[in-house]
């Protein structure tokens, strides 16, 4: 579009206040007959643009003439430029990544580099089902540590606020999908989703994050949300388990999982904390959602609201006051 092309021809002018046609052509990834056609139409609007020829010539702005826009902070501008980052684009996805590549080729140099940084641990989601807004006290420390690429430790909740653990995470970036916010990390070497809102405190370590890869966000996010997705992927489930269902949970489920159960302690109200590989979420999810309130899933977050939605499904059917009347025996 023509419009957001003359804005970040201006904005780079602004930045730069005299630039080559050829640099300005490779920044908005245009041809110089069409750099030339936007500062005649500039020149034409009332903006004092211009062009030098020679050796140092360029096209330049009037010293002292300035827009307001480049008045943004650098929050403002990594949010704008986040959007065109989106994941699975939206009706706006093409044109809004468009934008925020002219936005940011328009920055001078100092600030394009640390917002591009920034944008790129950033990720926006817009399918799937839209939840209730959260509380989310920890995203702007876990922001800052992005910003500044450094690994953190963690209080989080994988039940309720009584099981809540430190852990060291060395963050790949954050992911807002429909609404709700993820952390995506590397514990141990693997990567993993955090579901920001259960986050209770966050703790600054000072040293740089150290990623097992070189994988970007939007590369880590696909193969965590596939491996969830995916009927065949292999996925460990960890879980509080009632020590009265414990061996029937074992004996009956061995068939399905792909490695040996671990033990990792047994949680404050009694109960025990197993880890299951199960060979596919499908049979992880059919599985455990028969024993009701004798085994909670901790983990992954997205396989506990699943379960969530699923026991609700099951309560509101049977809350319902009659039977549907072709159902009703004679």
């Amino acid at each position: 579009m023509r419009s957001d092309r003359l804005l970040a021809t201006l904005l780079l002018l602004q930045s730069h206040g005299r630039l080559p046609a050829p640099e300005i052509a490779r920044r908005l990834e245009v041809s110089r007959r069409t750099v030339s056609r936007d500062v005649e139409a500039l020149s034409a609007a009332g903006v004092p643009v211009y062009c030098e020829r020679g050796r140092n010539g360029g096209v330049a702005l009037l010293e002292g003439y300035r827009t307001d826009v480049t008045g943004m902070t650098d929050e403002e501008l990594r949010a704008l430029v986040a959007l065109g980052s989106s994941a699975d684009g939206g009706a706006l996805g093409s044109s809004l990544a468009s934008a925020s590549r002219k936005l940011l080729a328009a920055l001078p140099d100092a600030r394009r580099e640390g917002v591009d940084r920034a944008r790129r641990r950033l990720l926006v989601e817009h399918q799937g089902r839209r939840r209730a807004p959260e509380d989310l006290p920890a995203l702007p420390a876990l922001d800052a540590a992005l910003v500044a690429d450094e690994r953190v430790r963690l209080q989080y909740a994988t039940g309720d606020a009584a099981h809540a653990t430190w852990r060291t995470v060395d963050p790949y970036g954050l992911v807002s999908k429909a609404g709700t916010w993820y952390l995506v990390a590397a514990h141990r070497g693997r990567p993993k989703m955090y579901r920001v809102s259960r986050v209770r405190a966050v703790a600054a370590t000072g040293t740089p994050a150290r990623r097992p890869d070189e994988r970007d966000l939007a590369e880590v996010w696909t193969e965590l949300r596939e491996r969830l997705e995916t009927p065949t992927a292999e996925v460990e489930v960890r879980l509080l388990v009632d020590p009265a269902w414990a061996p029937t949970l074992r004996r009956v489920h061995l068939a399905v999982l792909a490695g040996p159960w671990r033990t990792e302690g047994v949680a404050p109200d009694g109960r025990e904390i197993l880890v299951a590989p199960f060979r596919s979420l499908v049979g992880a999810r059919a599985g455990l959602l028969g024993y009701g309130e004798a085994v909670e899933i901790l983990e992954p977050a997205a396989l506990r609201e699943e379960m969530a939605d699923a026991a609700a499904r099951v309560v509101a059917m049977y809350m319902r006051s009659t039977l549907p009347e072709s159902f009703v025996p004679d």
